[in-house]
């Protein structure tokens, strides 16, 4: 019997259950795929907490990496045997799982020199990086970011990757101790929030020009004072909403804080299609897997330790990358 993370309602932490589970046999495009680790993420709260509604009970998380067990008919871009890694949405949730039937599509095969913990730990904080960095904007040399929560998984990739393109990051954390995390990893500069004017601030390390861009995945707490460290025509990323979401905003306040562009992404439409996924993960990989980039996982956990997990990601308790190692 195989054992799976579900909820039967939305809710807190408390809601995720540990339970027995049956595994069949891959049908017509899907594989039976073994865990090794399992990715946990910001945005695996917000299935559980309701901010995205599906049906219920639902399994939990969509990231993982494993060994392919078994192959259904049609099946061709992956073997049995293969290490695999995946990312998604609803097309993968369920990942709190020992084993899985799983579509073959978003499979990415692992690269030589990355293990499944790391893959994990950095296949949708990578994707994500990757699309930030490389589409989003047209960063070049000098360029100055303003990165919220710089200590986090998707924050310490960032940091690395914009240090390698030579654009100056000013990162935002809230203890001195993920200031030392983030410059550790590229950040030129640390605002702590916890006692800091984040505007203000950003605005004296710009000599009151304000920075380029704004990467912000904290939202309401967040939104406002990162509207206002944007220079004139600047662009703010809404990346997530750690906080609570943006409510009652009246696009008229981009014309008065300087004509700045804004954009809510989402990953699920960066990697749609297979070539420009294959792209993005090919360049993050291979940045891993020279030793550019270096992926911190600073949290391992069991599924058995679901509810902890979760209670220490929403309490900002932790730092990096956070895996359940099966």
């Amino acid at each position: 019997m195989e054992k799976a993370v579900r909820f039967h309602q939305t809710g807190g932490p408390e809601v995720l259950r540990l339970e027995d589970v049956t595994v069949g046999e891959p049908g017509p495009g899907e594989v039976r795929l073994r865990h090794v680790a399992v990715g946990l993420n910001f945005a695996d709260t917000y299935f559980r907490n309701g901010t995205y509604p599906i049906p219920l009970p639902a399994g939990m998380g969509v990231e993982a990496a494993g060994v392919v067990e078994a192959v259904g008919p049609g099946v061709t871009n992956v073997a049995v045997g293969d290490k695999v890694t995946y990312t998604g949405f609803l097309n993968t949730l369920g990942a709190y799982s020992t084993a899985r039937i799983i579509g073959a599509a978003p499979l990415i095969k692992l690269p030589e020199g990355i293990e499944c913990d790391t893959a994990a730990a950095m296949t949708m904080r990578g994707l994500t990086s990757a699309y930030l960095m490389r589409r989003i904007y047209d960063f070049k040399a000098g360029d100055t970011l303003l990165l919220h929560a710089a200590a986090g998984g998707v924050g310490l990739i960032v940091s690395q990757w914009a240090r390698l393109l030579g654009i100056r990051v000013i990162g935002t954390v809230s203890t001195e101790e993920k200031a030392a995390v983030a410059r550790a990893h590229g950040c030129a500069e640390i605002i702590n929030y916890s006692h800091e004017d984040v505007a203000k601030r950003a605005r004296e390390l710009t000599n009151g020009t304000g920075v380029d861009v704004v990467f912000d995945s904290v939202g309401k707490s967040t939104f406002n004072a990162s509207l206002d460290s944007l220079k004139r025509r600047g662009l703010m990323v809404c990346v997530g909403t750690a906080s609570g979401p943006i409510e009652g905003f009246n696009p008229q306040i981009l014309a008065m804080k300087g004509s700045l562009y804004l954009t809510r992404p989402a990953l699920a439409d960066y990697i749609a299609d297979p070539a420009e996924k294959a792209e993005l993960a090919g360049e993050i990989f291979g940045h891993v897997a020279a030793g550019r980039i270096k992926i911190e996982i600073n949290q391992r956990y069991t599924l058995g330790d679901a509810v902890q997990a979760h209670r220490d990601l929403e309490s900002r308790k932790t730092t990096g990358s956070s895996v359940f190692i099966i």
